[in-house]
């Protein structure tokens, strides 16, 4: 009965409670009832992963970006599609596109400079060979990239894609730095930006996606003209226009003279974008520039993406995105998130 009557009421000699189990109906002494407490919260979460970007739930918050992943269906010898949360494909246009002449990636300090030229099978050849085989990885969702060069190009290759099934969701690309007409010349003025997302969305059947370009006076008043143009969602940032010389030679190091930066060199610009873009508009932000580890993927989050894409990393470890899902919800788990969507905008800014 000491047990239950305390310290005071121990056998002589003891000096402390019995640390057998207490009887029946006896209270639980302080120490050990904060011993439990402190274990019950230090006890991992198993975090909810999934997250919705534009009505479309995802597994996680980690989507392999475009021009990096292929068309998707190249990676599945290599990557587990179904860990991933989307992956946007290579940019389709209406017509196959050869893409700028080699050299069209140069390495650059923390990152890289490319300028493919958005080279693509077209949007035919897209839906014979490499759409059909993504049926095999339904929890993968497929978003498709779209370019055009003139707004009629985007507008056929939507209503192209619209009867196939599979599709997820488009992103317009109107933001690419190394190609001389549509793309950027749609991403860089607002009142083109707005005509071309107001079609788009008008003759999608899907949710459409804006992929922003960062080469721009304000990305956050571009995000602003998307959505209120239709856009369901926004992704930024793009490459930044930048070139490299061979100064042995004298001559420049892409073929194209100048093409895109991307890697962890862009990432606090990006993010600081991202942030800004965020306090702006009220539709999903996916985030993308430099994010290599778990830690990247949780910063724009925080800053207010709902989702992040992952691109140059995947140079360097194919497995990349892979690598990213699993991390990010390790990170999660050990950190005490119950759900990663939780972490979107929960940036704590001291006198904000």
């Amino acid at each position: 009965m000491w047990a239950r009557e305390g310290r005071d009421h121990a056998p002589e000699g003891t000096g402390a409670y019995d640390e057998r189990e207490p009887c029946k109906g006896a209270a639980t002494p302080p120490g050990r009832a904060i011993q439990q407490e402190t274990k019950e919260k230090s006890r991992p979460v198993k975090p909810d992963m999934k997250v919705t970007v534009a009505g479309i739930e995802l597994v996680n918050p980690v989507i392999a970006a475009s021009g990096t992943f292929g068309y998707g269906i190249e990676f599945e010898e290599i990557v587990s599609l179904e860990r991933l949360g989307a992956f946007v494909t290579k940019g389709i246009s209406l017509e196959p596109m050869a893409g700028h002449p080699a050299p069209r990636i140069v390495q650059t300090a923390a990152g890289m400079l490319n300028a493919i030229g958005l080279q693509n099978v077209g949007v035919e050849d897209y839906l014979r060979r490499k759409l059909p085989p993504m049926k095999r990885y339904p929890r993968c969702k497929v978003i498709v990239n779209v370019f055009g060069y003139t707004e009629a190009e985007y507008i056929g290759v939507i209503e192209r894609l619209n009867a196939a099934e599979g599709i997820a969701a488009y992103e317009l690309n109107v933001s690419c730095p190394n190609v001389y007409a549509g793309g950027m010349a749609f991403g860089a003025d607002a009142s083109s930006l707005e005509y071309l997302v107001s079609r788009a969305k008008a003759a999608s059947k899907r949710p459409l996606i804006v992929k922003l370009s960062p080469n721009v006076t304000s990305v956050a008043h571009m995000a602003a003209v998307a959505a209120d143009a239709g856009a369901d969602a926004v992704s930024l940032v793009n490459t930044f226009r930048a070139m490299a010389i061979d100064v042995e030679q004298r001559r420049p190091r892409l073929s194209n003279v100048a093409g895109g930066l991307s890697g962890p060199a862009i990432k606090p610009i990006a993010l600081r974008m991202v942030y800004e873009a965020a306090r702006t508009v009220r539709i999903p932000i996916l985030g993308m520039g430099g994010i290599v580890t778990p830690e990247d993927a949780v910063e724009f989050l925080l800053a207010g993406a709902t989702a992040v894409q992952v691109g140059t990393a995947s140079y360097a470890d194919p497995r990349a995105t892979e690598r990213l899902a699993h991390g990010l919800e390790a990170w999660c788990r050990n950190h005490q998130v119950e759900r990663v969507a939780s972490l979107t905008g929960a940036l704590e800014v001291p006198h904000d």
